[in-house]
């Protein structure tokens, strides 16, 4: 009698899994690997918990990285002078307009004082909320060695992935794999 239970609930926790999986509810870590178009995106092999870093935003007011909790949190530090930054920007502001479920935050790590809000304007992503690391904090808590460097953060607030350089985030595929990662 006991075996026969054990058999059932193992064939309906499979169930529940594959509907689960095909619903895109599973984290990434569980299958779900970014499309070709975001090789740059490479998963974690043992995700750690993000630093709780703060940032500020154009009014000066103070965000905690933690705030965000519950939600996947694609983050990308960017600075005026870097290039490959400059270029990936508006795909960043294509995938937060078509990827509800996942709030994208560009924090600007410029030291020297900038006007964030009317460099994304004039560079095609003006609907992107302006974030500022000016005190270098995001820098040194996620090792960045480069700029773009970009930080996909699980709703457990644990980093599952890193983007070392730039990608085409608001591509067809990339928006269909973060929809699916979030369940949106």
């Amino acid at each position: 009698m006991t075996k026969k239970i054990i058999i059932s609930l193992a064939v309906i926790a499979a169930l529940v899994m594959g509907v689960l999986y095909g619903k895109g509810l599973l984290s990434v870590h569980q299958g779900l690997a970014p499309p070709a178009s975001l090789a740059v995106l490479v998963l974690e092999k043992a995700p750690k918990t993000a630093p709780n870093v703060h940032f500020v935003d154009a009014m000066g007011s103070r965000h905690a990285l933690d705030a965000f909790r519950g939600r996947y949190v694609l983050l990308n530090l960017w600075a005026t002078w870097c290039a490959p930054c400059v270029a990936e920007l508006p795909s960043l502001a294509r995938l937060a307009a078509n990827a509800p479920g996942l709030k994208v935050l560009a924090i600007n790590t410029d030291h020297e004082k900038v006007d964030a809000a009317g460099f994304l304007r004039s560079h095609g992503a003006g609907s992107l909320p302006v974030y500022l690391d000016s005190e270098r904090m995001m820098l040194r808590s996620f090792v960045v060695p480069g700029l773009p460097t970009t930080v996909l953060i699980g709703p457990d607030g644990k980093v599952v992935a890193r983007a070392e350089g730039p990608a085409e985030w608001g591509t067809p595929d990339a928006v269909a794999y973060f929809k699916r990662i979030t369940g949106t």
